[in-house]
């Protein structure tokens, strides 16, 4: 009997507001899902597919085949540094390709769970983080081949390479930051996937992928900067092979960088509370 008044005693009392209020703290309780999306997401990519893991070895290295012959052959373009015109492609495919493949991956990562969303509460933030970690395995896979290259070609990378890990993160970031806004923005407007792909395939050849930053004029390079991937990419050369780094132009990438990952956030919990309804 005192048992069933204790219950009846219960109240069950909603707090408006209360999961704005512990949104943040929520990232952390819900950290187990964000490992279960990251790991079935990257077991989604391998899984019964022809090449597997091995697309993640092919596509950058044809890509940085095709880039040397026609940058390095038919442009004529010099590689400032000593090292091979291949190795200096690689090492600018490398965050690129990080980059690219995060960016598209998170884009379309609330449409691909759309029936989660719509049943249960959690931060939405964990679902296009988890797709950019997904990114980063093919990133891990690509840095091994690069390693390849490196005894191929018997260059001694730079000891620069302790730094590493700061440019991986700031292409983390990067991703992170532009795809948070880019996917709310697909939530809502279904037809943008379709300009995603040709962002990327323009960012491409605006990026110092194929080519060395040392062929932009000083006059240009802080404009230039405003792609935050071009300091990055020139950190991630200057890491590998001991290029010069522009310190300005690095700076400016960064501020760039900060920014958008500012602008992504606040854009997309703006945006957060009419998911379920849009999608």
């Amino acid at each position: 009997m005192n048992n069933k008044n204790e219950i009846e005693n219960w109240d069950i009392i909603i707090n408006a507001g209360s999961s704005e209020k512990h949104y943040w703290f929520d990232l952390w309780r819900f950290r187990e899902l964000f490992y279960i999306l990251s790991w079935r997401d990257i077991k989604v990519r391998y899984k019964q597919t022809v090449l597997g893991t091995l697309w993640s070895i092919i596509r950058p290295l044809l890509t940085t085949l095709i880039f040397t012959i026609v940058f390095s052959k038919i442009a004529k373009l010099e590689n400032p540094s000593n090292a091979p015109y291949a190795l200096m492609v690689f090492a600018g495919m490398l965050p690129w390709q990080f980059f690219s493949n995060a960016l598209s991956e998170s884009t379309n990562s609330l449409i691909g769970n759309a029936n989660l969303i719509t049943k249960v509460y959690f931060p939405r933030l964990i679902i296009p983080a988890s797709s950019v970690i997904t990114s980063l395995v093919d990133f891990l896979i690509s840095f091994v081949i690069l390693l390849g290259m490196m005894i191929y070609y018997q260059y001694v990378p730079s000891w620069h390479l302790v730094f590493l890990p700061i440019f991986i993160l700031l292409v983390f970031f990067c991703a992170f930051g532009f795809g948070l806004y880019l996917t709310a923005v697909n939530v809502k407007y279904r037809d943008f996937r379709y300009i995603i792909p040709f962002i990327i395939q323009f960012g491409l050849y605006i990026t110092p992928v194929g080519f060395s930053s040392e062929v932009i004029g000083d006059k240009w390079k802080l404009l230039y900067a405003l792609n935050p991937m071009v300091g990055v990419i020139d950190g991630f050369r200057w890491c590998i092979l001991g290029d010069e780094i522009h310190l300005n132009s690095f700076l400016f990438s960064v501020v760039v960088i900060i920014i958008s990952m500012i602008a992504g956030i606040r854009y997309f919990r703006k945006m957060e509370k009419s998911f379920a309804d849009n999608i």
